[in-house]
């Protein structure tokens, strides 16, 4: 199954995510031209612009306005416009760019023009392009208009969009729309979703990061803020990850076919970009990896099953009932396995290494229950491949009552097993007077 997962450990802008889709789109040319077929009655033109980041290169996609960029204009201010700073996520930090104070006029249109939710539709309808892509488009800003209501405490037909109603922040969305369209995942997931730090002058005052609309739009999303004073994720690439997101979680096994990169402006400590992977699911039955990547030596199948995720840290200043107590709430929790280990920690303590296995999909659950019941201030991961027997139960009789017995089997292989605890019952209504081998003998 084809899948494309998002990695956003520096946020997600619109531009950012169409950079980075940009770079797997095997249709490059096709895209370039209707889109700027489209875009070219509201003066608008798109190109690919090489970008390097810490020695990385990738892609930055550039929206002119007759030759402007649109968020280097000032705009002024109005009730219930948007008040996040929109296309690329970064320039937040610098709040001269943020002065709505500036005469405007809709006659201007290098200026931000303020459009209401009908507007939009009816320019995103207007375009010439696949009705699947203007549907998604429709469904992002419905989004987006949902989201400022609920801040506002207002309607969807009553909100008028600041900077995600301006021109270059339509062509993010149609532009990551129609990508999408054109690279066709049958899955999306993404990583949790980082949305940095500090405040942002914006045109109601300083807020927060994530700004308010930005927070509505990640509700029920992994997200956190992180050490980058900087606002890295923007309502359009929220409202983007909450439309075509299938699940956020860690990134599952895949075989990688192509990698994206999709850059934003500013430069940080950290390479400033959102990274997409794109390949199928690694699964025994639809891949074979050949010894030293030589076509013509022998195949070598690495089968498995499914994969589970192991969360694990060191701990040497618990008492054993702690520990025994910590276990049994992760086991209550529904983990797969809990287990501990021996180690000699540092100062020369002796110590234990508390893992837990669970469904990679739950890995904030259990984060959570390691740092509320242990002393741990961190704890580490690791995604493990799967290869599992199928088990099913039957129920056996014997001189002595049921019992019940496991079936296993797979890859070739079938065993069976009595249950233990049945066994155990059994010996202990009989006084202790027969062994558990004498009930194993009995069982058919």
């Amino acid at each position: 199954m084809k899948t494309l997962y998002l990695e956003c450990n520096m946020g997600a802008a619109g531009d950012m995510l169409m950079g980075a889709l940009y770079e797997i789109c095997s249709e490059k040319e096709l895209f370039l031209k209707n889109m700027n077929e489209a875009f070219a009655p509201y003066g608008i033109t798109i190109t690919a612009e090489s970008s390097r980041k810490c020695g990385i290169l990738g892609t930055h996609m550039q929206v002119l306005v007759h030759g402007e960029e649109e968020e280097a204009v000032s705009l002024p201010t109005a009730e219930h416009e948007h008040e996040e700073h929109e296309h690329s996520p970064e320039d937040a930090a610098h709040p001269n760019e943020h002065s709505h104070t500036k005469e405007h006029t809709h006659d201007d249109t290098s200026h931000h023009i303020h459009r209401d939710y009908s507007t939009i539709l009816k320019e995103i309808q207007s375009l010439p392009l696949p009705e699947e892509v203007k549907n998604d488009a429709v469904s992002v800003y419905t989004l987006l208009g949902n989201a400022e209501a609920k801040v506002h405490q207002t309607t969807l037909n009553q909100i008028h969009f600041h900077e995600v109603g301006s021109l270059d922040a339509l062509a993010d969305v149609v532009g990551c729309c129609y990508l999408l369209h054109l690279i066709a995942p049958k899955e999306v997931l993404c990583s949790p979703v980082h949305v940095g730090n500090g405040f942002v002058k914006c045109a109601h005052g300083v807020l927060p990061v994530p700004a308010p609309a930005t927070a509505e739009l990640l509700k029920g999303i992994p997200s956190y803020t992180g050490s980058i004073t900087s606002e890295l994720c923007t309502p359009t690439g929220a409202a983007l990850l909450r439309y075509f997101v299938t699940r956020f979680t860690t990134m599952p096994p895949l075989s990688v076919q192509s990698i994206g990169y999709g850059m934003g402006k500013k430069d940080f400590e950290i390479a400033n970009c959102v990274r997409v992977f794109f390949g199928d699911n690694f699964t025994a039955e639809n891949h074979t990896v050949s010894a030293k990547g030589d076509a013509n030596e022998e195949d070598y199948e690495f089968p498995y099953d499914d994969s589970v995720l192991s969360i694990s840290c060191n701990i040497d200043d618990m008492t054993g009932e702690a520990i025994g107590l910590a276990i049994e709430i992760l086991f209550a929790a529904g983990a797969l396995d809990v287990y501990t280990i021996p180690v000699q920690m540092k100062k020369n303590r002796p110590g234990i290494l508390l893992t837990c296995i669970c469904p990679p999909e739950e890995r904030d659950k259990f984060t959570v229950l390691f740092f509320l019941h242990t002393t741990t201030r961190g704890v580490r991961y690791q995604i493990y491949e799967r290869a599992k027997l199928e088990s099913t139960f039957e129920t056996r009789h014997s001189s002595y009552g049921n019992i019940r017995v496991k079936k296993s089997s797979g890859y070739g292989i079938e065993k069976e097993k009595p249950e233990f605890e049945d066994l155990k019952s059994i010996v202990m209504k009989h006084n202790c007077s027969i062994s558990l081998e004498d009930v194993k003998k009995h069982y058919q």
